[in-house]
């Protein structure tokens, strides 16, 4: 149970929100198996996520103080291209992707595979990551209303302008520039907050800000009735 205990653990916020998030189309479910193709690509996209940031991170330190908001925003603009990507990857160009909020739900579950990664990780260099200590559970509870929560809002927010672009047949590259210039901000603010405040309430009202117009995203692109394919 040494190693079994943290990755268990880890998982569990990415399962939880996955559970929240498909509830947003339970109208028309997207494929168990497609959810988890994107789920596993999400994940594995952190492979080269790792490699990429820490050459980008190496070269910016000449540039930018450590933890700068401009060192942020390189790091998380190129998680947000990686997780689109493995969405993208994975269904960009497949019949299953025939509704606009198709494109948000698909997102969602590559930052969930991609946070997974994250989460275990984080369990792994606790001080009782091999154990079930206070210091893992602790850890886990704050990414689930953290940073696995940020990952699923601004992956949203991406979907939100995929499906757009989608619907209109067209300004499919503008739109999805313009979403992951907006994740990739939202992003580097919030992780801004959480190294230099000291205290989490900031952060905290930030993403329930962000929430409130991601679920009214959601809304919006579920009105929508017209056929992709």
């Amino acid at each position: 149970m040494g190693v079994i205990f943290p990755i268990i653990l880890g998982l569990l916020p990415s399962f939880g929100w996955l559970v929240f998030y498909l509830q947003e189309d339970l109208r028309h479910p997207e494929p168990k198996k497609l959810i988890f193709y994107t789920f596993i690509a999400g994940a594995l996209s952190t492979v080269f996520v790792l490699q990429i940031q820490l050459v980008i991170d190496n070269w910016s330190r000449d540039y930018f103080e450590s933890f700068s908001f401009p060192s942020l925003f390189i790091l998380a603009v190129i998680e947000e291209v990686f997780k689109f990507g493995a969405a993208y990857f994975m269904v960009g160009h497949r019949k299953e992707l025939d509704e606009p909020v198709d494109a948000m739900i698909y997102m969602v579950v590559a930052a969930l595979g991609f946070s997974a990664v994250e989460n275990v990780a984080s369990v792994f260099q606790s001080p009782n990551g091999l154990a079930a200590g206070v210091g893992p559970v602790e850890i886990i509870t704050l990414r689930f209303v953290g940073a696995t929560l940020l990952h699923t809002l601004v992956s949203a927010l991406v979907g939100y302008y995929w499906g757009r672009a989608l619907v209109k047949k067209s300004g499919l590259v503008g739109l999805i520039v313009f979403g992951l210039t907006l994740a990739t901000l939202l992003h580097a603010i919030f992780n801004y907050f959480i190294i230099n405040l000291e205290t989490i309430a900031i952060p905290t009202i930030f993403l329930i800000f962000v929430a409130f117009f991601v679920l009214n995203d959601f809304e919006k692109l579920k009105k929508i009735r017209t056929p992709l394919s």
